[in-house]
Parts: structure tokens; sequence; C-alpha cells
């Protein structure tokens, strides 16, 4: 999977829309897992097609020294729809792709943090497992033509063994509730990028 070309193609088409900010609530329900996803309820491969966002992000450097220092990047999801999307849900992660036994995820070295608008206060995202990731505070709906733009940071500690190759990314998913083949399932879309770790 090329994280990198594909995002860079939707940061191409992004510019082309305005960016208005999003008002953000102080906190955000869990998404619901009675709703199936869109793309589980397919008919064939790539029927549904993921053209509602438009996303783009700037920041994440092709390689990432291990240590204290903090990548500081942002990301914007953007409305390219003619629907008002519903139940919006904002989550970010950073983390490693797994593709063979016993490889590692990078997410519990990591570090991730996103800046509060309203409490002027970078907050940290870590989940009980230790991954470094969680939901961050956005609107509940996008009209189109909206966009919601998020200010993130991460680190990777110099912890982490460097006894394997990591695909890692940086990323924050927008998700809601779109109506496809007579029923409400959830679709997403991500913003950010992919990085390799390396010693500082």
């Amino acid at each position: 999977m090329n994280l990198r070309r594909a995002l860079s193609l939707s940061a191409a088409t992004a510019a082309l829309l305005p960016v208005a900010m999003a008002a953000a609530p102080a906190s955000q329900a869990a998404p619901d897992e009675k709703i199936p996803s869109c793309y589980d309820i397919d008919t064939a491969w790539g029927q549904y097609h993921g053209n509602t966002f438009v996303a783009r992000s700037f920041g994440i450097p092709e390689t990432v020294a291990l240590g204290t220092h903090w990548t500081a990047f942002t990301a914007t999801l953007t409305n390219a729809s003619a629907k008002e999307l519903r139940s919006f849900e904002l989550r970010a992660q950073v983390g490693s792709y797994i593709y063979n036994e016993g490889e590692r995820d990078l997410g519990p070295y990591s570090d991730l943090q996103y800046w509060d608008t309203s409490q002027h206060v970078w907050k940290t995202l870590r989940e009980a497992g230790g991954s470094a990731r969680g939901a961050v505070p956005g609107p509940k709906t996008l009209k189109p033509r909206e966009s919601v733009h998020v200010q993130l940071r991460f680190r990777v500690s110099e912890d982490l063994p460097l006894d394997q190759n990591y695909h890692a990314f940086a990323t924050i998913t927008g998700t809601f509730v779109d109506h496809y083949r007579d029923m409400d399932c959830r679709a997403y879309q991500d913003a950010g990028d992919g990085f390799a770790p390396r010693k500082g």
C-alpha cells in the first residue's frame, strides 16, 4: 500500500476547495459498532467509492528520528460531497502495519497529541492497551464543502527496537454514517502519511 502516493493525490485535489474551520465540541461518542461498514456491504469490489472526503496533510517527513523531539503535522478533511455528513467522528493514530507473525507495532513506543483549540494546550491520546491513538474532538456533522482542521504531533521512543522494518504512519481518520443499499452504514477517510523510524 503506497500511503504517501494516495495522500498526495488527495492533497492536490484539496487545493481546489475552500477550507472552512469547523467548531469542535468538548467530547465525542465512540462509533456505534452495530452499524456495518459501507465497504463490507458492497456487492462488488470498489462499488462503494470513498470520494466523499478530500484529505490532505503537511509536516510528516519520510524519516523520523527516535527520541524526545516532536514531529508536528496538520491534517484536513473536507466534505467534497453534496450531502451533509451525519454522526461525524475523528480518531488519530500513530502505528505501523503488521504483515508477518512476530512483527511489533510501533504504536506503544510512540506518543501522540492533538492541539486543543479551546484550552490552548496539547492533549495526549493513549488507549488502555498502550497504543498511541484515540478520539479527537470535532464537529458532529460536516456540511458540503466544510472542512475540519486538526493540529497533531508525535514522537517515537528511543526504546523502539530497530530489528525489523516498520511501515509506520501517523493519521487522523474521519468517519460518518452514510446511506447505501437501503441501509445505514459507516464510511471513513484517512489524512496523514507514512514514515520510517531511524536512530537520532
